[in-house]
């Protein structure tokens, strides 16, 4: 079963991870020939939080994505939003990214890769996109699932000259018997992304955290989560909120 990095991770702010960060647990199309394994989902969020800050302006965002992966772990895909980003980022965010994830034991996995964050629909025709490769071990604890995990952005024109450090821990836990998940996450940013920067501070460094459940149903789940970030509290940007999503999965 294939789920993505760029999935996993923007859903997960929405839903808080609802099984460890694996928000839209992917039904896949298994295909005959050369092994491969193609998924997709769409999901309504009543808000695009991304690390804890609001791309969305504080309102419902749609989004969807679509993962092609290989039997030997190597995978593509691609994932966009709606966003709130003014003329200098348009009302769209497309990434690309690419990978591997595997099993390094029992209970151990790891994912490796490079995402590309791009904003096809920007109106002042300024350098905006950027990369960041990324990173992540999760364990499975028995009952309950646990995620540690960096992404990286080097200095690039697009982000200022600066570079973005991003760490984070995600747990989750599935009620046994029942299709409830619970879930929770804690990020820290050190860099040119970091929220109480983005708002307007000149700490470049915070945190950002949530708490989640999801309900799954056959392709939907529905999920709700708490989120809050370090820094200033601004209206439909940094202000902590209470997102809900309901995702398909294809």
């Amino acid at each position: 079963m294939l789920t993505s990095f760029r999935g996993r991770f923007a859903a997960s702010l929405a839903l808080a991870g609802a099984t460890l960060a694996i928000p839209s647990a992917a039904l896949a199309q298994e295909e005959d020939d050369g092994g491969l394994t193609i998924s997709a989902n769409a999901a309504l969020t009543t808000d695009y939080r991304f690390r804890g800050v609001s791309l969305s302006g504080g309102d419902p965002a749609i989004q969807g994505g679509v993962d092609v992966g290989h039997e030997s772990g190597f995978y593509v895909g691609t994932w966009a939003s709606s966003i709130d980003g003014g003329p200098a980022y348009g009302e769209m965010e497309f990434d690309i990214y690419g990978g591997w994830s595997g099993d390094l034991a029992e209970g151990i996995a790891l994912d490796v890769g490079l995402l590309y964050y791009a904003y096809p629909t920007e109106d002042l025709g300024g350098d905006v996109n950027y990369w960041e490769p990324y990173a992540s071990v999760g364990f499975d604890l028995g009952g309950a699932e646990a995620t540690v995990g960096a992404a990286y952005a080097w200095e690039q024109d697009s982000l200022g000259g600066e570079d973005n450090l991003y760490v984070y821990t995600d747990l989750g836990y599935s009620l046994p018997s029942t299709p409830i998940s619970l879930s929770a996450h804690l990020g820290y940013t050190d860099g040119v992304l970091a929220p109480p920067l983005l708002a307007g501070t000149t700490d470049d460094s915070g945190f950002d955290w949530s708490i989640g459940a999801s309900l799954s149903k056959g392709i939907l789940e529905v999920g709700v989560a708490y989120i809050g970030v370090e820094g200033p509290s601004i209206d439909g940007f940094t202000d902590d909120a209470i997102v809900g999503t309901i995702t398909a999965s294809f």
